[in-house]
């Protein structure tokens, strides 16, 4: 019998925590693609008008806050591939073989140069 995976243990939390508050209505592609978005500009009101420097040193509090930000994003983000059928790890797993090919280790490395430019 197969285990199942933390990132498929959590899709099934998510999926039992709308199904028992009826919100699939509600939870179609293009409401949580905004949802996304939003959620993630949420977390970025966080870093707004700090340095790269100060961006670095979050206390305690704070921290919690953008680990809830992080965690909206991410919910939001497994709820919209599980609602179109798409295997999120996997959908990771072929994202980084791309990008690999785009950017070369020999090419890239130390870079923030978009492929286009390397």
């Amino acid at each position: 019998m197969a285990t199942m995976t933390e990132l498929e243990e959590i899709r099934r939390l998510i999926r039992e925590f709308c199904d028992a508050r009826d919100w699939m209505q509600f939870h179609n592609p293009k409401n949580l693609a905004c949802s996304i978005s939003i959620e993630a500009n949420e977390l970025l009101e966080h870093f707004q008008w700090k340095t790269p420097e100060e961006s670095l040193v979050v206390t305690s509090e704070k921290k919690a806050q953008i680990a809830h930000e992080i965690a909206d994003v991410a919910v939001y983000l497994i709820e919209l591939a599980d609602n179109l059928g798409i295997d999120l790890a996997q959908a990771i797993r072929d994202k980084l073989a791309h990008n690999a090919v785009k950017y070369p280790v020999s090419r890239s490395k130390g870079s923030a140069a978009k492929y286009t430019e390397l």
